[in-house]
């Protein structure tokens, strides 16, 4: 398939008109209000908000943090504006409106904002977009913005963002009096987008149109800053802009064109900012070579540079991608940030095709990669997401450089935009199996959608409608790529099931009172990975549904998860442990160990030797999301077989 017309783009339901009681996320959507939103508010009170207290006073020197600390306090403004669209919350209302006055005050006469340079270096403004991420920052105020104003109707925050993108305007372009230049850290350009959509000013696209079209060019200065340091404020550009000390850049995907791109290169979270501006650009603009260039750059990801959890960028050296099929699991990278970047790019490509593909990884992404970077209390994350531990990486309740968390509050917050979607033709899809309400217009008429669900631990999911009036339209409903066999009832009568395109299709008058119900079949799956991935050759990984699942130390009796060998034909068993994990269901199996006797002084022995010594014992395999929430303790995701 190819993408859609502009006009017959998919859209969200919005978040205002979703509400979610589920099983599964409740619990997890409720820590992120209660808990984590606390939690981190408490930590931008020590570096972040200071700062902005400190430009508000008058002061000067003193920056705390990284030069980019601004855009933490956006993302969890991001994050409490989704919040405040769905609940009433006064208490957090009044703190972000307290943080709004705080950022506005922090603004200059001409726009600018950017606490870092107004604090240290003011003569040096806009003179290194590689390291000092000023327009990246712009990028996450402008996206907090567009979220407190649709979420409460207010301006407050729009006004500063809008000043702040005039500003940006009056700078860059390829006048004779601009700065012609394009951010080492991308953001601004989805954030741009974003904006025009509510404002209707044509300008803020036109800036994000420039901003894509002018990466990679060799005249624009991001090649110049990094060949001469000296020259610019702030940090200066590390080795990994360079190639034999002369500018590269594929590490801020400006190495070429972005017409030109073909693999996914650079900086992984970096990467999936930019494709996801290219995405809404298209979806405005509806050019196909940038589609064409998105499609390639989506396949070269999603079948060579992708963990099994969804989790992207191999090398910690520059949080990115590398060479086709290296995937390493011990050292794996896989930053939370990126995963997370992963579904907003796959969110994007599914309102442009319609295509259940893009929910598979997006699926995939949300419920293993970006799971996994919070605690189940809310109040640790991990930064990086590697699918084998010795038992020494854990999470943390910040970081110097707190990108993630943030990150993960304001998707959580904003779950309830990717449960729905609908056309101009009024088609619904359901695309994630999430419990709770949609208010919706279809053909005129208020329908409201319900949908009763134990995902993703049980098989059936029900759609229900409520509508005064009968409407006639399809709803679509995905079926994960993971699931090999299901089946539909309609009020109770068995339907046709036919998933060939990703969805089953169901198109009628519909009545109040209707329901729909899906029945998956939810087996234990034994993957394997590509023979090129060396990591994983011989090894095999479970799922069931979108859980990947791992071993970890805790559930195996002593045994070392490096120890253990899996017969990839062998039966195995699920269990649903209630008190386990906050409740998660196990995969139980039987295995073997080898054994550590007759090892004692020796690193290697006879191969010939070794043949007895493996006793018998039992795999008890956790969801990946779950794991380093019991303590320290060995993990593994791939399992070596016999």
């Amino acid at each position: 398939m190819t993408r859609r017309p502009t006009d017959e783009r998919l859209d969200p339901v919005p978040l205002t008109d979703v509400s979610i009681d589920d099983g599964f996320w409740n619990d997890r959507l409720e820590t992120n209000r209660e808990v984590t939103l606390e939690h981190q508010y408490d930590r931008l009170g020590e570096r972040s908000l200071e700062n902005f207290r400190r430009v508000r006073d008058g002061k000067t020197g003193g920056f705390q943090g990284m030069w980019f600390e601004d855009s933490d306090t956006y993302k969890w403004l991001e994050a409490a504006s989704y919040v405040l669209a769905t609940r009433d919350d006064p208490e957090l209302r009044e703190r972000v409106e307290e943080v709004i006055e705080l950022v506005g005050a922090a603004q200059e006469e001409d726009g600018y904002l950017n606490t870092y340079f107004a604090l240290e270096e003011p003569e040096n403004r806009w003179t290194n977009l590689n390291m000092m991420h000023e327009l990246y920052c712009a990028g996450h105020l402008i996206e907090a913005a567009v979220a407190h104003h649709r979420a409460t109707g207010e301006t407050s925050l729009l006004a500063v963002a809008t000043d702040l993108a005039d500003h940006i305007d009056g700078v860059f372009g390829t006048g004779p009096d601009d700065l012609d230049g394009v951010p080492g850290h991308e953001g601004i350009e989805l954030a741009l987008v974003k904006l025009y959509r509510v404002t209707d000013e044509e300008r803020y696209l036109d800036l994000a149109q420039y901003f894509v079209d002018r990466r990679g060019r060799e005249d624009t200065r991001l090649g110049w800053e990094a060949e001469h340091p000296d020259e610019t404020g702030g940090d200066v550009p590390p080795d990994i802009f360079l190639e034999d000390g002369k500018w590269d850049g594929s590490y801020a995907q400006a190495h070429e064109p972005v017409r030109e791109q073909e693999t996914v290169d650079g900086h992984a979270v970096r990467a999936m900012y930019l494709y996801s501006g290219v995405a809404d650009l298209v979806a405005e603009t509806g050019e196909d070579d940038l589609y064409r260039t998105l499609e390639t750059l989506w396949t070269n990801m999603t079948t060579k540079r992708m963990y099994v959890t969804g989790g992207i960028g191999s090398e910690s050296a520059h949080e990115g991608f590398t060479v086709d099929y290296d995937l390493r699991n011990r050292t794996a990278y896989a930053e939370t940030c990126a995963a997370i970047g992963s579904v907003f790019w796959n969110h994007r490509m599914f309102q442009l095709t319609g295509e259940a593909r893009f929910y598979d990884v997006l699926e995939r992404a949300l419920y293993n990669g970006v799971l996994a970077g919070v605690s189940l209390d809310g109040t640790s994350f991990f930064y990086e997401n590697p699918l084998e531990s010795l038992g020494h990486h854990h999470r943390a309740g910040w970081f110097q450089c707190a990108c993630c968390p943030p990150n993960v509050a304001r998707l959580f917050a904003s779950l309830g935009e990717y449960v729905y979607a609908q056309g101009p033709d009024d088609d619904v899809y359901v695309t994630l199996y999430v419990g709770g309400e949609a208010d919706l217009s279809v053909d005129g008429a208020d329908v409201t959608l319900t949908q009763e669900t134990d995902y993703p631990w049980g098989d059936s999911t029900t759609v229900g409608i409520e509508t005064e009036t009968p409407v006639e339209t399809a709803l679509h409903l995905r079926v994960p790529e993971w699931c090999e066999d299901v089946a539909a009832s309609v009020n109770g009568e068995r339907v046709e099931a036919d998933a060939g395109d990703g969805y089953v299709v169901i198109e009628r008058a519909w009545t109040d009172g209707d329901s729909v119900t899906l029945d998956f079949a939810l087996p234990v799956r034994r993957l394997a990975a590509h023979p090129d991935v060396p990591d994983d050759a011989d090894r095999v990984a479970f799922q069931r549904g979108p859980l990947v699942y791992c071993v970890e130390e805790a559930d195996l009796d002593g045994v070392a998860p490096s120890h253990l060998r899996v017969d990839p034909g062998s039966t195995v068993e699920t269990r649903e442990e209630a008190d386990l994990l906050d409740g998660v269901v196990t995969i139980e199996g039987d295995a073997r160990a080898v054994s550590t006797e007759g090892w004692e002084g020796a690193l290697y022995r006879e191969y010939d030797d070794l043949a007895d010594d493996e006793s018998v014992a039992t795999l008890t395999a956790i969801p990946y999301y779950g794991w380093d929430n019991r303590g320290a303790g060995r993990m593994r995701v791939w399992l070596p077989t016999d």
